[in-house]
């Protein structure tokens, strides 16, 4: 088991998570949005909660919501809802580390951006990405080196096998510091935060180079209708 008692004594490094929660989840064929449909009685976006409070290092989650929404309640010190979601993911993220600043966070804590769909994240996942990244300059985030061969393809049709040898794919949570994470958005905020796909995608374009911890292929993101029976039967097995 790692010894976190270290960790724990240090007076200035805080680590907050960061939900973002204001999407409508379209391609998700559901009535409402996706993080609120229910899997196991229980609403998505709890499940995902209840992971990040099960790790003792988080001391703030921070649900990112669209401003109007009142679907989602919750009676925890350690978890806060803010009403700055935006018209696109980036935009809600940079609000949500703008109110984390406001709220007197220091721009040298850690933040865990993770998407509030991938409900079947663990602590023992989140753990890891922070026994990896506490003590980097940059930070990191979950990925998965590519498993399947890649085709690049034109009209529909394969133009080449392209190598999976150096290919990962992309995860969350992601933990940068939260100054530099802002600064990085920022620099994309007058675009509209065009190019900006996650918060590794905007530390790259700011120069650095974000480290890869192995996650899980369970660590999914609850997309198309198909994925709610597939994370229910995850969650199930799990109890």
């Amino acid at each position: 088991m790692t010894d976190h008692s270290d960790i724990a004594t240090r007076p200035t490094t805080r680590c907050h998570a960061l939900i973002p929660c204001a999407g409508t989840g379209s391609r998700a064929g559901s009535l409402q949005p996706k993080q609120y449909q229910p899997l196991l009685d229980v609403p998505l976006v709890l499940h995902t909660l209840g992971a990040f409070r099960a790790c003792s290092r988080i001391d703030l989650v921070l649900v990112v919501l669209a401003p109007g929404d009142r679907f989602l309640a919750v009676d925890d010190s350690h978890i806060a809802l803010a009403h700055v979601g935006g018209a696109s993911r980036a935009e809600s993220v940079f609000n949500g580390l703008t109110h984390l600043l406001a709220q007197g966070a220091s721009p040298q804590d850690w933040v865990l951006v993770h998407d509030a769909a991938r409900c079947l994240i663990t602590s023992r996942q989140i753990d890891a990405l922070l026994d990896a990244c506490l003590d980097d300059p940059v930070g990191g985030l979950l990925a998965l080196p590519l498993p399947d061969t890649l085709k690049a393809s034109i009209d529909g049709r394969v133009s080449a096998t392209v190598d999976r040898s150096d290919k990962w794919l992309a995860q969350t949570p992601q933990m940068f510091r939260i100054g530099a994470l802002h600064q990085a958005l920022q620099a994309h905020a007058a675009t509209g935060f065009s190019g900006i796909t996650d918060e590794a995608s905007a530390m790259e374009l700011a120069g650095h180079a974000p480290r890869l911890v192995p996650g899980s292929a369970a660590n999914f993101k609850v997309t198309y209708p198909e994925d709610f029976a597939l994370a229910e039967a995850i969650l199930r097995s799990r109890t």
